[in-house]
């Protein structure tokens, strides 16, 4: 119960009951050490665990005991002899008689400086990650952890853990001006101390305990707390990998293996692999197999493991259910290690709605939008970002770029960009909000991601980002200043639904699906494509790739082996989602290991062999990459030959690079004798079959060296007889 009456030297009795329940706005005003002009300083504690509190100087010298001027805790001194404020610590004993010191967060300055305000203010902290979230410091000559959080309309801000008892009214935050930032210094708080915000909001309800949208580290899931960690701390050894890094990398191989780390590999207990162990063993097996990128599906923190890390809310953190954020940068630093880039996909298209995370954050749809036709996904259940709110853009890009930046990440794979740029994306009539031209253009979403791929690309030279956009929306990769949206690569969505509906067809039928495996090059170098074959055709009923494919099982292996031939001698960089190396028979289930016992099999084997041996290839001959985005290096030889499902063209690098002609029969017949036209006259090579033994094909093919002759065919100079194996793509250089 509180007392009737306080000291004249005491703050006024509103200020204290407000201390006292937590509904004070601005507690460095009260508690701590004053010294009103021209009187005497105070000190103002709130204690409510202590029965007795006595100042220190920072020499160890008793100054004076504090007087329990409320029976809940609320302690004040007067020090009338005292001419200035001075550094002092706390000694305190509770009704058992247990003692301890502390230093008063109270008598610490605030940690940003004015033009971090400003700028966060502004929504141009490009590097904002290194002021918001909990950061281990020594501020003030005093070791201890800054935290800071945005929540503008919030009445009350306070840091909560087991060492305030996760009591919200012991260490309210200071509110830092129009910004809407909130920060405090807590003294003593290090590394590993588990913490959450405890927001009373805008219309004065507590809201729920928030973790830290800047948090780096948190619980493992189911848990949900943030952990004081910091900005990781690891000791890079990939500078020399940095340098080599190329801005522009449409002239190089790209061969992307998509990883979910929870379910490539697991131990015999089916527990995850950790980030080391996934590390050293992803670098030996991407080395072997000759891919060079790794894309992991998204490792930012997550509540839910069904969603695959699509519904993230730890936007700054790599997920602890493999490890610590340095174990992560170490995973990182292997691979560059070995030669290998790293992508991982980002996504600030939507956030989950669990009462932890963004949602309603400060007591107001404060990175949401609060219209649900505007900030509700009804295909995932998940709120929208605001992003015409500056902070919000602001938030999201910083994410952007520490990923890039500070985890040394190559690329982002930007998810779900389709449902960004259209307002009504997945909505009927009268279910969306058009613009103010009255377009279903989202202007907002717009200008953000053209600002991602600037700012990105100028704090993190040499990486790249690359959108997952699944409609014809112009200049996706084309530069900002060109009037695009700056991404390095889109994927080629269309690619992937109209070559797998041709070969799940029975060769019989294909004939009459001819065009879907053409018509990729209509628009092929619209725009610089990746070919995806990720994860979304492998899950929700759809089958593995190897189950896609027609035929007995011989034909279907025949099949997917034809089908990466194809894909691989097309114009585009290229992506497989794990399994399909080896083809995976089941479904992916993320709750389990990939089928690594099938490489027993000498079918799944030889597809396996034959993915690495398409790796080599593409890397080794600059005519399968250099010009894998512009036109010229493209040409077809006989791309019409409906009768026969056979497709022939031929791929041209730089002046003084080898063409490579590439021919696939799509028909589970050889055909002996099948003449094409090519660029030169003189011997040819076959230097790849799918249909070879090797791979668990027929051994049909062109053993021997081929002799083109000078009868011109298909508008070329030259000719070749040539042995097309069944169901299988060939590639052949001259001599």
């Amino acid at each position: 119960m509180s007392m009737t009456s306080y000291p004249d030297t005491a703050p006024p009795p509103a200020d204290i009951e407000a201390i006292l329940r937590g509904q004070h706005g601005d507690p460095f005003r009260i508690l701590g050490m004053h010294q009103p002009e021209g009187g005497a300083i105070t000190v103002n504690v709130f204690a409510p665990d202590a029965a007795e509190v006595t100042l220190f100087d920072t020499k160890g010298k008793e100054v004076c005991p504090l007087t329990r001027i409320d029976a809940q805790g609320f302690f004040h001194a007067t020090l009338p002899r005292r001419k200035k404020p001075f550094a002092y610590r706390l000694a305190m004993t509770n009704a058992t008689g247990h003692s301890w010191q502390i230093a008063d967060p109270y008598a610490f300055g605030p940690v940003m400086g004015e033009m971090d305000e400003y700028l966060m203010g502004e929504g141009r902290h490009e590097e904002l990650y290194r002021r918001l979230g909990a950061h281990p410091i020594t501020h003030e000559g005093v070791e201890g952890t800054s935290f800071a959080v945005w929540a503008p309309n919030a009445r009350r801000v306070s840091v909560v853990g087991h060492f305030n008892a996760w009591d919200g009214r012991r260490h309210p935050m200071r509110r830092r001006g129009a910004s809407g930032v909130w920060e405090i210094f807590l003294p003593g708080i290090g590394r590993g101390e588990i913490y959450r915000y405890e927001i009373v909001g805008a219309y004065g309800h507590l809201q729920p305990l928030k973790t830290d949208p800047v948090g780096f580290r948190a619980e493992v899931s189911p848990q949900t707390a943030s952990i004081v960690h910091g900005m990781p701390r690891h000791d890079w050894q990939d500078d020399a990998w940095l340098a080599s890094r190329a801005a522009d990398q449409r002239d190089k191989p790209v061969s992307i293996y998509e990883v979910h780390p929870g379910s490539w590999r697991r131990t015999l207990e089916n527990e995850m692999l950790d980030y080391a162990t996934l590390g050293a063993q992803l670098a030996d097996y991407v080395t072997e197999m000759g891919f060079t990128h790794v894309e992991f599906l998204p490792v930012s923190e997550h509540p839910f493991s069904g969603s695959w890390g699509y519904q993230p809310i730890g936007l700054f953190a790599p997920t602890s259910r493999f490890g610590t954020p340095e174990d992560f940068a170490a995973l990182v630093d292997t691979l560059h290690g070995r030669g290998i880039g790293v992508i991982v996909d980002w996504v600030p298209a939507h956030f989950p709605t669990d009462a932890h995370g963004l949602g309603n954050f400060d007591g107001t749809a404060l990175y949401e939008h609060a219209d649900p036709r505007q900030g509700f996904h009804q295909d995932w259940n998940t709120l929208i970002y605001n992003f015409g709110r500056r902070e919000v853009a602001n938030f999201l890009r910083a994410s952007a770029t520490y990923w890039l930046k500070e985890l040394h990440v190559d690329a982002l794979r930007v998810d779900a960009v389709a449902s960004m740029l259209y307002l009504d994306y997945s909505r009927n009539e009268g279910e969306w909000i058009p613009n103010r031209y009255g377009g279903r253009e989202n202007l907002d979403a717009i200008d953000f991601l053209k600002g991602v791929n600037e700012t990105t690309h100028h704090y993190a030279p040499g990486t790249l980002t690359i959108a997952e956009e699944s409609t014809a929306w112009p200049g996706v990769s084309r530069p900002v200043p060109e009037g695009g949206l700056g991404f390095d690569f889109k994927w080629n969505m269309g690619w992937m639904h109209d070559t797998l509906e041709y070969m799940s067809q029975d060769p019989v039928h294909r004939k009459y699906h001819h065009h879907e495996m053409t018509f990729g090059l209509h628009y092929a170098f619209s725009e610089n494509f990746v070919l995806p074959l990720s994860h979304d055709e492998v899950v929700h009923g759809k089958g593995s790739m190897l189950g896609k494919m027609p035929g007995d099982r011989w034909q279907k292996f025949a099949n997917l082996r034809a089908y990466y031939g194809f894909m691989w001698g097309h114009p585009g960089k290229k992506l497989l989602f794990m399994g399909g190396e080896f083809g995976q028979e089941r479904e992916w289930n993320h709750d389990q290991s990939l089928d690594w016992h099938l490489l027993d099999d000498p079918m799944h084997e030889g597809l396996r062999r034959l993915v690495a041996d398409l790796n080599r290839l593409y890397r080794a001959e600059p005519g399968l990459h250099q010009r894998d985005c512009v036109p010229e290096g493209f040409r077809w030889i006989e791309g019409g030959d409906v009768e026969n499902n056979v497709f022939s063209f031929v791929r041209t690098g730089e002046e003084g690079a080898r063409p490579v002609v590439v021919v696939a029969n799509m028909a589970p017949v050889p055909r002996e004798g099948y003449r094409i036209g090519v660029p030169s006259a003189g011997r040819w090579r076959e230097v790849l079959n799918s249909d070879a033994a090797i791979y668990g094909g027929s051994g049909a093919g062109n053993h021997s060296e081929l002799s083109a002759t000078d009868h011109g065919m298909h508008g070329f100079a030259a000719s070749l007889s040539l042995t097309l194996p069944p169901l299988a793509t060939i590639f052949l250089i001259p001599e």
